[in-house]
């Protein structure tokens, strides 16, 4: 692989630590870690939100009251400013990642984009 592809990388990493958007969600983390009380219903939400998932990816069915669970805590979470707060935050670094992941796609999109026209 090109050293240049890499060096380029972690240079995105550094530029990436000092964004707002980083730096936003860096703080709510650490916000989020000191309350007990939020970090126990952002972890339930995560750990039901994965077991959901993995249900999904293999196939099972989900049950309404395992849905229903996972609606409660999510509920419980939007009531809760910090967990607010950081879900927003999560959401604008996504988007950002979103964003770059196009620009560093472009290539490949024009290249295939070449098989398809023809």
């Amino acid at each position: 692989m090109s050293a240049k592809i890499f060096e380029a990388a972690m240079y995105f990493e550094k530029v990436f630590r000092e964004s707002n958007e980083y730096k936003s969600l860096q703080i709510l983390c650490n916000e989020l870690n000191k309350d007990a009380q939020a970090m126990q219903i952002y972890n339930q939400m995560n750990h039901l939100n994965s077991q959901l998932e993995q249900k999904q990816m293999m196939g099972q069915e989900i049950r309404q009251q395992e849905i229903a669970a996972l609606q409660s805590i999510e509920t419980s979470a939007q009531q809760n400013e910090k967990i607010k707060r950081l879900m927003e935050a999560d959401y604008r670094v996504n988007m950002l990642m979103m964003e770059l992941n196009k620009i560093i796609s472009k290539p490949l999109e024009e290249l295939y984009g070449q098989l398809v026209e023809k």
